[in-house]
């Protein structure tokens, strides 16, 4: 049932992902609802659909729009916040409350539906081209439907299409219908994302088994805010879902609330999703130290052999090193006049570097014999 979309393009490392924005908000002494753009935000631009089962009708303007007739549904799109006499002329057309109509101006707002009676106040955030996240703002009432975006959203272009096509239900269908469309596409373009991310996991451990070291650390503890990002996301839109199953939502029609129960299904399998990477990312950070500190404990083993190795060798240069004169006595380094001591020295270090090397390799410290059995 659910509409398959493009996988989104995978962040590289160390690359930065495109926050929330919010906007600036009306003085601390402007009374309630009052609208103020942020002056950074994409000038609106507005396309009005109105259709049934048999027409559909693609205007610019809310002048231009054909009046509605009975069982004809309108489907207002506003990209864009630039504009606040945008918002005010279709709060006033279609007679929002003024308190959403300034929340839609106001990013940063926390996923929510309320409920104004004759109408569903919605907001969500939906994931950008850039990897960012921004929000949407959807308006439900009897015959229509409005949406604010902050930019142009593919998701939303996708069922634009299917309006276009006339294939499928959503032309015959009601507002209510058009609303669940819209949040199933959003739901939709996430799951590419997880499997980019889990993608993006499957790559480090690769990394992670051949030795690498160089930046996994900050590779994974980047991979693992991103998850922690992508779950609030997931949360929030499964949280909005459940909300509209409510019985008490008269807006929401009982054949709309199968659809909606289905993609909330879909909403609690993609956030199971998600928190399998987020534990995978965990269980990596965790095979990076042990391997990590396996590579670290082969060096000290070389090194601590070689280190055990000259331990003897030393002592025995050290001792022949000793300036003992042996015409003051006979027990003065008498090796030093012995024409043999130089070869007999060497001997003695080759003897017990054998030795050693024999009792490491027996020992299994050198792959020997204990190491085999052990196989």
């Amino acid at each position: 049932m659910h509409k398959k979309t493009q996988p989104a393009k995978g962040r590289g490392l160390g690359e930065q992902r495109r926050r929330p924005r919010t906007s600036r908000r009306a003085p601390i002494s402007a009374p309630p609802g009052t609208l103020r753009c942020d002056p950074d935000a994409v000038a609106s631009r507005l396309r009005v659909f109105t259709y049934d089962a048999e027409a559909l009708t693609e205007v610019e303007s809310l002048e231009a729009a054909p009046a509605r007739r009975a069982g004809q549904i309108c489907w207002a799109r506003v990209v864009g916040l630039g504009c606040v006499e945008t918002v005010r002329a279709l709060g006033a057309r279609f007679k929002l409350h003024a308190l959403a109509l300034e929340d839609v101006l106001n990013l940063g707002q926390r996923p929510k539906v309320e409920d104004y009676d004759d109408h569903l106040f919605i907001v969500s955030q939906i994931i950008t081209d850039d990897g960012g996240a921004e929000q949407i703002s959807l308006f439900v009432g009897e015959g229509f439907v409005l949406t604010f975006e902050e930019r142009q959203s593919a998701c939303f272009d996708a069922v634009e299409r299917r309006l276009r096509k006339g294939r499928g239900r959503i032309r015959a269908a009601g507002a209510d219908y058009l609303a669940y469309a819209l949040l199933d596409a959003a739901l939709d373009q996430l799951t590419p994302v997880a499997d980019a991310h889990g993608a993006r996991l499957e790559a480090l451990e690769a990394e992670i088994l051949r030795g690498r070291d160089d930046g996994i650390i900050s590779a994974l503890l980047n991979a693992r805010q991103d998850l922690q990002w992508l779950r609030r996301l997931v949360v929030g839109l499964q949280d909005k879902l459940a909300a509209l199953r409510r019985e008490d939502l008269a807006i929401i029609s009982s054949e709309t609330r199968v659809y909606l129960r289905d993609s909330h299904d879909h909403a609690i399998r993609l956030v199971e999703r998600v928190e399998h990477w987020r534990e995978y990312g965990a269980t990596l950070m965790d095979v990076h130290l042990a391997v990590a500190g396996q590579q670290l404990n082969a060096v000290m083993k070389v090194l601590t052999i070689i280190a055990t190795v000259f331990i003897p060798l030393s002592f025995i240069a050290g001792v022949y090193g000793m300036n003992f004169d042996p015409d003051v006595s006979t027990l003065n380094m008498p090796e030093t006049r012995w024409r043999w001591g130089y070869p007999f020295a060497l001997s003695l270090m080759a003897i017990t570097l054998a030795l050693q090397l024999a009792f490491f390799w027996r020992r299994g410290w050198l792959g020997g014999s204990r190491a085999r059995s052990r196989r």
